[in-house]
């Protein structure tokens, strides 16, 4: 009687191995599983963003500008809110105010939000500026910046992605109210998409 106690211990080792292998195994699986999703790119449908996400998103640092009007105007005075920002000439043409257009539109498109979202633009080459407040006419509430080749330039560098040139004209840029850089949106974008992305971003921000 015994001699069989041993043998009985031995039969059980392997299945408490087992299961402490089954219980580390359980505990592991998702986070591998999520790991495996997350660097293969796959996103939930209700995640998907409808513009460019940059990661980490980029802080923009302060620039003195002046405003259209020719008082002082600082890079910083928009914190605070959701800002689309779009830089391009002031000889405003057919693309750049089609742009303007979807910007009005999203902005108009969030309801009871709108005050929570500004619009800056910046502009690249100061000639015509008298076409730009005609244009802007039909756009009230614009923010719009000018200055210096070389405050302007600092300030547009800091939104060029993957080695693009500074800035580029007809993309629409979006800073969330602490002053980071972190969405862009194509010249074709959908402006559907943006409103979309703009409110859910909205319904989960606690600031802005």
């Amino acid at each position: 009687m015994e001699s069989a106690k041993p043998a009985a211990t031995d039969a059980r080792a392997p299945r408490g191995r087992l299961t402490l292998l089954l219980v580390i195994g359980f505990f592991f699986l998702p986070q591998c599983i999520a790991a495996l999703l997350y660097y293969g790119g796959w996103k939930p449908h209700a995640l998907v963003n409808h513009g460019q996400l940059i990661r980490p998103a980029r802080p923009i640092r302060d620039v003195s500008l002046r405003a259209l009007d020719g008082a002082d105007f600082r890079f910083s005075a928009l914190r605070g809110k959701w800002l689309m920002v779009y830089f391009g000439p002031a000889l405003c043409g057919n693309a750049c105010v089609h742009d303007l257009y979807k910007m009005r539109q999203v902005r108009i498109a969030q309801g009871d939000n709108a005050d929570r979202l500004r619009r800056l633009f910046v502009v690249t080459n100061g000639r015509g500026l008298g076409h730009l407040r005609t244009v802007l006419k039909s756009y009230p509430g614009m923010n719009v910046a000018t200055g210096p080749a070389a405050a302007v330039a600092s300030l547009s560098g800091q939104f060029a992605l993957d080695h693009q040139l500074p800035a580029l004209d007809n993309r629409i840029y979006l800073v969330d109210p602490l002053g980071n850089l972190m969405m862009s949106y194509p010249p074709d974008a959908d402006p559907e998409g943006m409103l979309k992305d703009l409110q859910r971003l909205m319904k989960v921000s606690q600031v802005g």
